[in-house]
């Protein structure tokens, strides 16, 4: 007799159904799996022997042959580690039927216990859109699960306890529906630890509201780095669909927390310097999201640019121009989200002194422009906004005067977005930085002062196609913090002047 288990695998981002087939049959023991299983998938014979064993049933002595349909996906992983135990014991007639709208997955201990596995939401989120109804996980991976929502979420501590519950003879509690505290999960630093730095504060702001680029330079000790930590503190609030999103990659990559699976507070990454490409845009063997992509709704933070691998560096411009990142390996091909805010901070030069008021820098002029051509202009001229950071003077660091806090700043940030969701219902952009060249001609409309300030810019600067959008984009973020319909030459002269940093001339 054949046996099939329901059980869920996951291809790249998405999940799929595996038929887990097992069939008992007369000859010497033994314990095929087939199906394309990687080395962790063929050690679930001995972990699933071992766990029968330890849950009092009987492991039975025959040829045991287990099929992972279909046979033409690699499979990879432990998470088919449950259904072909429940397998057996269903072939040896230890138990007598399955519930035909479950799905089973999830590690075996050798004492039975069921550990977690990642990627359960985006396949919690398949088995919802294709008719599945139960899905049976392992208990540290059953709050994550219900954030699919519409499914019955068993999560199990043990195979004795599912086997008791199939069985009839002990009912497991349905996990109850996950969500969020009221109080804030996250205590984030606030802009009011910053003294001084006013300008570049007005810069972040902008960038936060229109969801922008930016490139902070300044001496060492300017507060490029703390500022750049703070800019979360000001980002707008997630939406639903933008937590559930961002989640999803996270189960993919193992990092989900099972006392607070959903994400909702916006992704911070800050690699170091020394990362490289795969580390960046994901890959290996098995592809797996990278750093870009766990930034996906948030920030990614590159401090000290120019020390960043040139290669490594190169792999952002089709993520920041594409929303997306698509990984191609012999074992397949992976395409994540990666729409992410890029933060950079640079010093001027080698010594990181060039033109402080000290006169401390040591570089001649061919050294910094050796030093900045580190950075390809591509990459540059995706950076909306060139901002200096100055060296705080002593009187900043000395002032005891209110200042203005991440919650006064915020609360502008997220009127300004509230703006822009209204200007782009339905049509999938979701803030000014990603306005398609269309939706420019519409919402970004020049009158004649505005148009003549725009040409002189443009022929005095050297614009590019691309940065003269950027500078466009920009000018209407500016707009939605002031609360104008349309862009006025005051916010039109802002957006210019955050592109004209003449060090990177």
């Amino acid at each position: 007799m054949v046996v099939t288990v329901r059980s869920l695998g996951l291809s790249g981002m998405t999940g799929y159904e595996v038929s887990v087939e097992c069939m008992l049959s007369g000859g010497l023991p033994a314990f095929d799996v087939v199906g394309l299983p990687d080395a962790a998938v063929k050690e679930a014979r001995e972990r699933a022997r071992a766990a029968v064993k330890n849950c009092g049933a009987k492991f039975p002595v025959s040829h045991i042959t287990v099929n992972l349909a279909p046979a033409r996906v690699r499979k990879e992983g432990t998470v088919y580690d449950l259904p072909i135990l429940l397998g057996i014991l269903t072939a040896a007639e230890e138990i007598r039927r399955l519930p035909e709208d479950a799905a089973f997955l999830g590690e075996l201990s050798l004492t039975g216990a069921l550990r977690g596995v990642t990627g359960v939401l985006p396949m919690a989120l398949w088995a919802r859109q294709h008719g599945i109804r139960q899905l049976f996980v392992p208990a540290a991976n059953a709050a994550e699960a219900t954030l699919a929502q519409g499914l019955t979420v068993y999560g199990v501590e043990d195979v004795k306890a599912l086997v008791a519950h199939l069985k009839g003879e002990q009912t497991l509690t349905p996990a109850p529906a996950w969500h969020p505290a009221a109080a804030p999960t996250a205590t984030l630093p606030d802009m009011a630890e910053v003294m001084g730095q006013e300008a570049v504060k007005r810069a972040l702001e902008i960038a936060a509201a229109g969801g922008h680029n930016v490139l902070m330079v300044g001496s060492p000790g300017a507060g490029k780095s703390m500022l750049a930590r703070r800019l979360p503190s000001i980002l707008p609030d997630m939406t639903d669909a933008e937590s559930l999103e961002t989640t999803e990659i996270y189960s993919v990559a193992g990092l989900t927390d099972p006392h607070h699976p959903l994400v909702d507070v916006r992704p911070f990454r800050s690699p170091h310097h020394t990362a490289s490409t795969v580390s960046l845009s994901g890959g290996g063997t098995v592809p797996r999201p990278g750093e870009i992509s766990l930034a996906h709704n948030g920030v990614l933070f590159l401090d000290e640019l120019p020390e960043f691998d040139r290669a490594a560096l190169e792999t952002l411009r089709q993520p920041l121009e594409d929303g997306e990142v698509t990984i191609t390996r012999a074992a397949g091909s992976l395409t994540i989200p990666s729409r992410f805010m890029l933060v950079c901070a640079m010093n001027p030069c080698r010594c990181g002194w060039y033109g402080h008021p000290s006169g401390r820098c040591t570089c001649s002029r061919q050294q910094v422009e050796s030093y900045l051509r580190r950075i390809s202009g591509p990459l540059l001229d995706r950076m909306d906004i060139h901002i200096e950071v100055p060296s705080v003077e002593y009187s900043a660091m000395r002032r005891r005067d209110a200042v203005e806090t991440s919650a006064d700043i915020r609360k502008r940030v997220n009127a300004a977005r509230e703006i822009q969701k209204q200007r782009y219902a339905g049509t999938g952009v979701s803030c000014n930085a990603y306005m398609t060249p269309a939706m420019i001609g519409k919402y970004c409309a020049l009158d004649e002062p505005c148009d003549a300030i725009m040409r002189r810019a443009f022929e005095r600067l050297g614009l590019t196609g691309r940065s003269h959008d950027r500078i466009l984009r920009l000018g209407r973020t500016i707009a939605d913090l002031a609360g104008s319909e349309a862009i006025r030459p005051e916010h039109l002269a802002e957006a210019i002047q955050y592109r004209s940093h003449s060090i990177l001339k």
